[in-house]
């Protein structure tokens, strides 16, 4: 099939975000498709430059962060980014030729700035929610653009596993929710022999967007659940290595947590790989509204770090019932839970390690994950 895949690679230009959309990319490639990307940023293209620290509407930062990420993954020239009447990459009039015969069009996590009559030519549309929860609950809430975009899709799939069950709180907001996880390009991501990493790491964003209310609830970011586990530090003998964003280091380097700039360390897909696979294990912790919705979310970082061969050590949401647990992945839901989920990884490092790359290749490989998506999105 010809596919066009839509992301946000150059709309949030790290590293860590980027490998989000070049799993999918390199793993449909690698299925048979042909694959063009695209990046609809509405009339104008508003883009935070790390290292200048402002916003640019200027397109040549963000298409040559997209341009960088692309082309050693061999999507040099089949490629575009857009924003009003302007666009770099491949000329707008191949694009249209693209359009008119593509199969599918995938819409990875934001919605498209803005919604232009060629997007509607291919055969197929489906989107894909990759923040649980929140993104029903826009949408209950009326929010006209990302409403403007699953309105056009076929197919709406969600990486919330517990959507349906009773004892998750996210709306379905009127639609039907099918359910896909994160997949993971396992070619890119081998698993790292060397065993002797010593931080348990994560790069972590301390407070994405504001919290939001529904139905008399408020639904918040990991500023509001990692207060619970700020001392853990002084508990074990463990050292954690934490790349922030979103907040001053001293949140956390008071408490005894090692911190590094989360930009630098996202910079680009290789640094962010690179910090992972230094890394000994993830300790992760969910943002609040996850937690609370319990929607069995888990991140696509998570499932880097067991492709490296990484153990993961992350706040529940609700993950028992799709993914085993105790063995390469475990779960805590307070301190106590914590140091001894720590305590059991230390105890058995290597048993865990090959145990985290079992888990990825068996329920987050693109070649597991893809192929029953693209079947329900043609049906």
């Amino acid at each position: 099939m010809v596919i066009i895949f839509a992301g946000a690679i150059g709309r949030f230009p790290i590293g860590g975000h980027a490998w989000i959309d070049m799993q999918y990319i390199l793993g449909l490639r690698a299925l048979g498709h042909e694959v063009f990307y695209l990046e609809e940023c509405g009339q104008e293209s508003w883009v935070y430059n790390w290292e200048a620290e402002e916003i640019t509407t200027d397109l040549d930062y963000p298409a040559s962060f997209v341009r960088d990420c692309l082309t050693p993954i061999g999507l040099g020239g089949k490629w575009i980014y857009r924003a009003g009447e302007r666009s770099e990459g491949m000329p707008s009039r191949n694009f249209l030729d693209v359009c008119s015969q593509a199969d599918l069009v995938i819409v990875r996590g934001a919605p498209m700035g803005w919604w232009r009559t060629e997007y509607s030519w291919p055969r197929r549309r489906l989107f894909i929610d990759v923040d649980p929860g929140f993104t029903q609950i826009k949408l209950a809430r009326g929010d006209r653009q990302l409403a403007t975009t699953i309105e056009r899709c076929e197919r709406l799939f969600t990486i919330a596993q517990h959507i349906d069950a009773g004892e998750c709180s996210i709306p379905l907001a009127g639609r039907r929710w099918l359910k896909t996880a994160s997949p993971i390009f396992l070619p890119s991501w081998p698993y790292v022999e060397d065993g002797t990493a010593k931080h348990f790491t994560s790069v972590m964003q301390w407070h994405s967007y504001r919290e939001v209310n529904y139905n008399g609830v408020s639904y918040g970011n990991k500023d509001k659940e990692f207060p619970k586990f700020i001392d853990l530090p002084r508990l074990t003998n463990q050292t954690f290595q934490m790349a922030l964003t979103g907040a001053r280091p001293e949140v956390l380097t008071k408490y005894g947590w090692e911190v590094i700039p989360g930009w630098v360390t996202s910079k680009t897909p290789s640094s962010y790989r690179d910090f992972i696979q230094r890394s000994r294990a993830e300790f992760g912790v969910a943002k609040q509204g996850y937690v609370a919705m319990r929607a069995g979310w888990f991140s696509d970082r998570s499932v880097c770090y067991l492709a490296s061969g990484r153990p993961v050590l992350v706040q529940d949401t609700g993950l028992r019932g799709w993914l085993p647990t105790g063995e390469g992945l475990l779960t805590f839901s307070d301190v106590s839970g914590a140091l001894r989920g720590i305590e059991k990884i230390n105890t058995d490092y290597e048993r865990h390690r090959r145990a985290a790359r079992l888990l990825a290749e068996q329920y987050f490989a693109t070649e597991r994950i893809l192929p029953p998506l693209l079947r329900t999105a043609m049906d």
